[in-house]
């Protein structure tokens, strides 16, 4: 993959692209598919470029970005270990038995935790059903 920096030479919007190759570039100018985000012109090229070069001074930035994203995962670790241990693993499910679970109080026992998708969340949250999209990070040091 290789990310270039484009100009529009109408309206001289710029804007980054992402291509599989330099070639694929060019095929893609070649037959006009590449047009501004701007004014939709066709008039496409490539702008300068500098290439981002690590030195002694930002690689400090780097590492700390390293440091803070072990952090973040540590604590969504941290998380998933509390639900794991207080939570019911109801696997892909989640939508039915939240809803039953909302709509029984009687069957109230402790929560639950599964599989839904972006859709269903919503539509749960939406009949007032208390449910949240959490980051889960697969444990894969096997």
């Amino acid at each position: 993959m290789i990310k270039y920096k484009l100009i529009c030479k109408d309206c001289e919007f710029s804007f980054d692209s992402w291509f599989a190759s330099s070639t694929e570039y060019e095929k893609l100018k070649n037959k006009k598919f590449l047009n501004c985000h701007n004014c939709n012109s066709k008039k496409i090229e490539k702008n300068l470029m500098a290439p981002k070069l690590i030195n002694s001074s930002n690689l400090k930035n780097f590492e700390n970005k390293d440091k803070k994203f072990i952090e973040i995962k540590n604590k969504i670790k941290e998380y998933q270990k509390f639900i794991k241990n207080n939570f019911d693993y109801v696997g892909d499910n989640f939508a039915y038995e939240a809803r039953s679970i909302h709509y029984d109080k009687r069957k109230k026992s402790k929560g639950i935790y599964g599989n839904a998708t972006k859709r269903e969340v919503k539509e749960l949250i939406e009949e007032g059903v208390e449910a949240e999209i959490i980051p889960w990070i697969e444990d894969k040091s096997n």
